[in-house]
């Protein structure tokens, strides 16, 4: 499988610097595993159609492939998260 290039914003690079390492972790190995396979993330319905959602315990990395890369939205907790993503997409 080809292993595709994440577009990742620098304010989430920002706020995965403030994260536990543990966490951190798990994160980075769920970002190698959507690189790797893309349809890995639950696709996401409503205001957040055309997004995946891509489960790490309590955190989600929500993205989309976009050409031939993929982009990171948002990686925050489950409860949060996709009111977040909501309202970060209304504001482009």
């Amino acid at each position: 499988m080809i292993k595709k290039h994440l577009k990742i914003p620098s304010e989430l690079l920002s706020f995965l610097r403030t994260l536990h390492p543990d966490v951190k972790r798990k994160i980075k190995a769920g970002l190698r595993e959507i690189a790797v396979n893309s349809t890995s993330g639950k696709i996401l319905k409503d205001e957040l159609e055309g997004l995946r959602s891509y489960r790490l315990g309590k955190y989600r990395i929500i993205y989309r492939e976009v050409f031939s890369f993929l982009e990171i939205i948002a990686i925050g907790e489950r409860e949060i998260i996709y009111e977040d993503t909501v309202k970060r997409l209304l504001k482009r």
